[in-house]
């Protein structure tokens, strides 16, 4: 009995060149794991178990991922080669950054053109404790200071 297309009996998996070629089909489409299974034929249990008892079937998934990225690395290379100068600096950058995990060098150059004075620093702390020092007597004489009885 099949529901779209989905298994839904037991059943014993043997690598035949069919089934091989589903999964060499899926693979090279850039299919994985249960999308893979499905795509073939397969359900995850049963694409599993094959990989585990047919190692030829993990072989026919590897064949079908290598055949696929040297497809797109030969249209990559063609674009570098192109007479087309902007396409064929995009794709060296893009080959270079993905392929060979390179990054542009970034710099950013800081220039601080002041001079610091130590003894400016310095002077400039005294005043501010003294400040410091003449607002807290300042708020502790008025704190301190006698209420102003004229008023009464």
């Amino acid at each position: 009995m099949l529901f779209r297309d989905i298994p839904y009996e037991s059943r014993v998996l043997k690598a035949t060149e069919a089934r091989l070629e589903a999964i060499y089909a899926a693979a090279h489409a850039g299919l994985k794991g249960d999308s893979l299974a499905l795509s073939a034929g397969m359900r995850p249990d049963e694409w599993r178990r094959l990989q585990q008892f047919d190692p030829i079937a993990e072989m026919a998934e590897m064949k079908g991922r290598a055949d696929s990225e040297m497809e797109a690395a030969s249209v990559i290379n063609r674009a570098i080669a192109s007479p087309d100068i902007t396409l064929a600096a995009k794709m060296a950058v893009e080959k270079l950054r993905y392929q060979h995990q390179w990054v542009a060098k970034q710099q950013i150059d800081v220039m601080v053109d002041q001079q610091i004075s130590i003894t400016g620093a310095l002077e400039e702390a005294r005043h501010r404790v003294i400040e410091a020092r003449w607002s807290e007597a300042t708020d502790a004489v008025l704190l301190t200071a006698p209420a102003d009885d004229s008023a009464a």
